[in-house]
């Protein structure tokens, strides 16, 4: 006789390496837990923001990169040094502006 187990679906079923760390830092980190939380369930928490952390970042670039791409074949792209004195120029008239609604409130 067989049995299908279908009780295990979403267990864990990998394991990460043993990391070996300053004794000083497993308190740190042990003081830090949240109530009820195990050292395990930080470290998997961390490791999948880390994850997260990196995918994001390697998109932003790799979408940076085909922006910069496409604004050179497109010819319609600015230099870094005109790029930061529009910028100037919108923070300066923005805080004119600002300075202005001060004066006319007092």
């Amino acid at each position: 006789m067989y049995r299908i187990c279908n009780t295990l679906p979403g267990m864990k079923s990998a394991t990460l390496p043993a990391v070996r760390i300053e004794a000083s830092l497993r308190e740190e980190i042990e003081q830090a837990l949240n109530a009820g939380e195990s050292l395990s369930a930080f470290v998997e928490a961390s490791v999948r923001e880390s994850l997260r952390r990196r995918v994001e970042q390697s998109e932003f670039i790799r979408r940076g990169i085909a922006s910069i791409d496409a604004a050179r074949k497109s010819g319609k792209s600015i230099s870094a040094d005109t790029a930061v004195r529009r910028l100037e120029d919108r923070l300066a008239k923005a805080r004119t502006a600002q300075a202005r609604k001060r004066g006319a409130a007092e």
